[in-house]
Parts: C-alpha cells; structure tokens; sequence
C-alpha cells in the first residue's frame, strides 16, 4: 500500500512540475551607442527564430523558454550575444569592426563592409571627415572611412511605365495576371535599411497584390471569380479609379492534392552572408513543418556544380529533412542552369499525376558559371515548363541579388516569385499562403478590358508594364500567362479619364477619318468596360473564358470598400517612389490617410506594417532632398 502510495504522489509530482512549451515576446533596441542601427539581424540561438530592426533600430521578436541567448550582428559591427534574462526589453549596444571599417563601400542604398560586396568596385582606404548624411550610414565619432558612392552590383529589369490610350482608336488592354509579391517586400527592404528602394526596383502590380483581399470566393465550378468597383481616383477627382480583383477558390489544406517538391538550393560562397543560407534554411524548415505524409521532397544544391543531398523523401519525415538542411554550407562559384537542369530531372523521375509538381528555387539570382544571362536563363525555363512541373522562386539577400533574372525565371517557368527578407516574411509566403504559393488552381490567366468610347475618354493600366500582351494573345492558348494559387488574390487597377473631363495625358492625335465616331449605344450603353478573362485548368491545354460588364455607378470615395481604398493607397505609394509622369495630386499624407482608414481586420498586422513603411519613406524623401547636392566627402580631406 505504502509502495502504492509513493508511485502515487511521484506521478503527481512530475505533473505539477510539468509545464507546456511557452514563448513570450521581447522587444529592443540596436543602437552603436548614439545612433539606430536599422537592418540589424536579431536570432535566438536555440530556437533559430530571426527578426531585423525596424529604421529607429527596434525590434521585438518571439522567445521561447529554452531561448537563453541572443544573437545581434550588422555589417561592419562585431556581433554581440545577449543573455536572455526575465527582462523584456533589451538595448544592445554593437561596437564598430575596427578591421571592417577600413574598407567601406556605399552600394547605392546602403553602406557595406567589402567583404560581402561581389563584383569589381572601387574603394579607397584611409580615414576622412564625412561631409553631409547619406541614408543608411551611421557616422560613428571623428573620423571615419573615405567612402565612395559606386553602383550596386543588384539588377532590376527596366520598366517604361504604362501611358494613357485613347478608348476610341485603342479600346482594348490585355495582360497578364500577376500574382508575385516580391517587390514590397524588397521596397521595405530598402526602407527599413534606410534608403529609398531605385525606381525599377518598384512593380506596383506587386506592391499591390502583397497584400490580401477580402474577395468574395468563386461560385459553381469557375475557379476564379471577378470584383469590380469604380470611384474618383484620390490623385485626380476628376477621373475614375477603376478596381478589378480575382479570388481564386481556397481549397483546404487537406483537401489538396500530393506535392512532389524539389528544394532547389544556391549554396555559392555570395550566399554565406546571415540573411542569404542562414535565413534560407529556417524558412524551409518552415515549409517543412507544413508538408503532410503524402507529400515527398528532394533537396538540390548548386555552386560550382550542382548534386542531390536528398533524395525524395516523404513529407512525414521531418527531421531527416532538417537535417539535410542543417549540413548545407556556401562556398564556390554559381552554376543556376545546371542546378536548375537536374532539379527539373529529379521532379520528373518522382512526377505526381494529378498531383503538385514543383522545383522551388531559393538564390540570390547572381548566377555567373554556364548559362547565366537573362535570355539564356528565359530560353532554359521555357523549355522546362513543357514538363508540367511549376516554379516558385524565392529571393535572398542584398548587395549582388538579381532581380531580373528572379523576375524571369517565376514569369517564364509557369511560377511565382517571393523576396524573404526576414523570417516573418518566410512564415507568411510558406506557412500563411502555403497554399497559394504552392498550389495552382488556374494558369495562364489573362485579362482583357474593352473600354467603351461613349463613357471613355482614356485609360491607363497602373503596373504591370512586364505582363502586356497583344490583342491578339488573348485567344491565343499557346500563349503564355500567369498562374494563381489556392486561395489568392489578384487586384489589378485602371485609372480612367471619362468623357467630358479634361484629358492632357493621353496626347492629341488628329480625329481619325475613317472610324466610326458614334458612342456605343443600344443595351450596353451603361457599361463603362467589359472585364474578359481566359484561364486554363492545372493541368489542362484548352482555354476558359468568363466576362462581366461594369456599368459606370462610381461611388463616393468614402462608400467604398477597404478593398479599395487599400489598394489606391498602395498604388498612390508605388507612384511616388517611381516619381511617375502621372501621379498628379499624390502625396505621402494622403496615401497615410487612405491607408489608415482601410487597414480592416488586419489579423497579420502586414496592412499597419505598411504605413510605417510609407511613414520612414516620407522623411527619408525629405532627408534626401535636403542633401541631393551636397557631396558624399570632403575631398580637400
């Protein structure tokens, strides 16, 4: 009894001192002791979470109970480890890498230590007052580094912005759809790293469709369904703001099909920096704790010639994954076709019928052994596309990454395209869309609006400037377009001068002598447009077709959804940081007001993330202007 009695009170024991898994969240500050740090890497040491600071250097990041440390590092400072305590905030003080600082760089956004700078650029060693303040550099006591401005070694593909188009001569615009996100992510970058994003760097398409949409979900058996709404635009309250949004039909997790993933790794030495491998593996361990039994994942790397460090695996094997993922490290030279090549191989040996096929490429896109050029890249995806397999290209890091060769790559190999900055950026592209970033519900979705000349005069389509189309392609099945996941949205905004208002945008044409000049008239003389869209189903050849007429019943801009009034707000921003030849009235106060007053439900918090970015952009637009003239050093020095 008494034997009895003790197992009783043990058993009891051990439960009382059990406790469940907690986190809680602590906040900080960066700093080098007088000025913010922003951009600073902040990670826990054992649970491998990782957060940036924000421009005033804060950050607040998640621990867990068995986090004892933290880990803060940032270009040209030496890394600091901090004891976790039972404090909940932290100021952290880094000290300047004395070494690091003798040879300093500016990339054209921010200062780099050259060690991390690919790509010949010039420098000067030795010491010299700074003259004037430069976005991004902390000018730490007397006297520092002699630094020169150089051309970052990033590439952005150049975008020569959508003009206006009279309806009468041209009543027809066809695109694309575009479901990438990357842009925002990589504008935020820029901003937070404290320095406005370059021009090309900024596809307003994206900036737009980062964010979600409360969409109403398809009806019947169409996969996609279209919204429309029409009001003045904020910029010009003389002219319409027409919004087009796509909801795609969300498809429960369980409910999809088996995937048949391929990691598709860059482990080049240009990835060894912390926000390059490091950030890369967390977020597919991320990704890895999605994957169901069903699924299956192999793991390609590539550098100076590529291999398979994982064999299809099945997705319940989750540390045999990590594992694989853990033992990665970066050295060598950057071989993407051949990496790209076997990936492609691997997939098609292990191909799912009726499943998810998909190579999941993560780079930072500076490919430079074998075929590394953008168009030798775009004749290799195109030709890997015909297999039926999907790409979604993740991008990381900074200083060398190549936009433009990412941007081809998702567009061309039937895919979409993401920018991981951070681990929450990871978290909402593979845990938060898993399934709109990994499962396609439709392809080649295109668009075409007929405009009505009896209700418009002109119109622009705002972004989108690397999805245009021909008329022609529309009907065209061989013709390639975008895809869209399980669950996502796509929001696609018109500006329109309607007739009767003043037009000084489009350009004067003579009238034409042989078009017929009557308005349209009879049933459909209400409509202001006709909304076309053609789709094909996954794994289907034969297009799709569904329209929608849009009379012209503009609502007052404050009875409009937060649908879109968010998404002008977001457009209105896109505008001013390309300095757009049309974006009129914008102003930075006013995209603030649009925004705060639509930020909705805002669950994730990526709507009130938004407005602090536009709020660092407004003083930083100032700041510059401020400085534009003034030079980098003093030369006499």
């Amino acid at each position: 009894m008494m034997k009895k009695l003790l197992l009783s009170l043990t058993a009891l024991l051990i439960l009382m001192s059990f406790k469940p898994g907690t986190t809680r969240l602590i906040t900080g500050t960066v700093t080098d002791g007088n000025v913010a740090l922003p951009g600073a890497v902040v990670a826990t040491v054992q649970s491998k979470q990782m957060v940036t600071t924000n421009t005033n250097g804060e950050f607040s990041i998640k621990v867990t109970d068995q986090d004892t440390e933290l880990r803060i590092s940032h270009i040209g400072f030496v890394s600091q480890v901090v004891k976790i305590g039972k404090a909940k905030n932290y100021h952290v003080k880094l000290i300047a890498d004395s070494r690091s600082l003798e040879e300093l760089v500016v990339v054209g956004y921010a200062a780099q230590n050259r060690k991390v700078v690919t790509g010949a650029v010039s420098t000067v060693r030795g010491y010299a007052p700074m003259q004037g303040r430069v976005a991004g550099i902390s000018i730490i006591g007397g006297y520092k580094p002699r630094i020169y401005a150089v051309p970052s070694q990033e590439s952005y593909a150049k975008i020569a912005e959508n003009a206006f188009h009279k309806a009468q001569s041209d009543p027809l615009s066809t695109f694309s759809i575009d479901v990438d996100a990357a842009s925002y992510a990589n504008v935020r970058r820029f901003v937070n790293g404290g320095a406005l994003p370059p021009t090309d760097a900024v596809r307003i398409e994206e900036m737009i469709n980062y964010f979600d949409y409360d969409y109403e979900q398809p009806k019947g058996d169409a996969p996609v369904n279209i919204i429309t709404e029409i009001a003045a635009a904020p910029w010009n309250k003389e002219h319409r703001l027409v919004q087009i949004g796509l909801q795609a039909k969300t498809i429960p997790t369980d409910n999809l099909p088996a995937s048949n993933l391929v990691f598709l790794i860059d482990v080049s030495g240009s990835m060894q920096d912390q926000n390059k491998l490091p950030l890369l593996i967390s977020s597919f361990k991320l990704l890895t704790n999605q994957l169901r039994a069903k699924d299956k994942v192999a793991i390609v790397v590539y550098a100076g010639s590529s291999g398979v460090v994982l064999p299809a695996t099945s997705g319940d094997e989750k540390t045999r994954i990590k594992d694989a993922l853990d033992k990665l490290r970066a050295g060598g030279s950057t071989a993407g076709g051949e990496g790209i090549q076997l990936a492609y191989k691997i997939a098609g040996e292990n191909f799912v019928k009726n499943g998810n096929n998909r190579v999941i490429l993560a780079t930072d896109g500076d490919f430079n052994v074998g075929a590394n050029s953008d168009a030798e890249m775009q004749s290799l995806i195109e030709e890997k596309r015909k297999s039926g397999i999907f790409l979604t290209v993740l991008g990381y890091g900074m200083g060398n990454y190549k936009d433009s060769k990412m941007e081809i790559l998702a567009d061309k190999g039937n895919g979409n395209y993401a920018y991981i900055d951070n681990l929450s950026e990871a978290r909402k592209v593979l845990v938060n869309e898993f399934g709109g970033t990994l499962f396609t519900v439709a392809k080649d979705v295109k668009l075409q609006i007929e405009f009505n000349p009896a209700k418009v005069q002109s119109y622009r389509l705002i972004g989108y400037e690397n999805r245009l189309l021909d008329k022609e392609d529309f009907n065209d099945d061989k013709k390639d377009a975008g895809e869209i996941g399980s669950g996502h949205t796509v929001t696609a905004l018109y500006e329109i001068i309607p007739v009767g208002a003043k037009d000084v945008l489009s350009g004067n044409v003579d009238e034409l002598k042989y078009q017929k000049n009557s308005p349209s008239n009879g049933s459909f003389a209400g409509e202001m447009l006709t909304v076309k869209l053609r789709y094909k189903d996954p794994k289907g050849s034969i297009s799709k077709l569904l329209t929608k007429g849009v009379t012209d019943n503009a609502l007052g801009f404050g009875t409009t959804t937060d649908n879109f009034r968010f998404a002008a707000a977001v457009a209105e921003f896109g505008m001013i940081l390309r300095n757009s030849s049309f974006k009129q009235n914008a102003t930075f106060e006013q995209v603030i007001t649009l925004a705060e007053n639509a930020k909705g439900k805002d669950k994730e918090g990526y709507r009130s993330e938004f407005l602090s970015v536009v709020k660092s952009a407004r003083l930083m637009a100032k700041d510059l202007l401020s400085i534009k003239d003034k030079p980098l050093i003093n030369e006499k020095n």
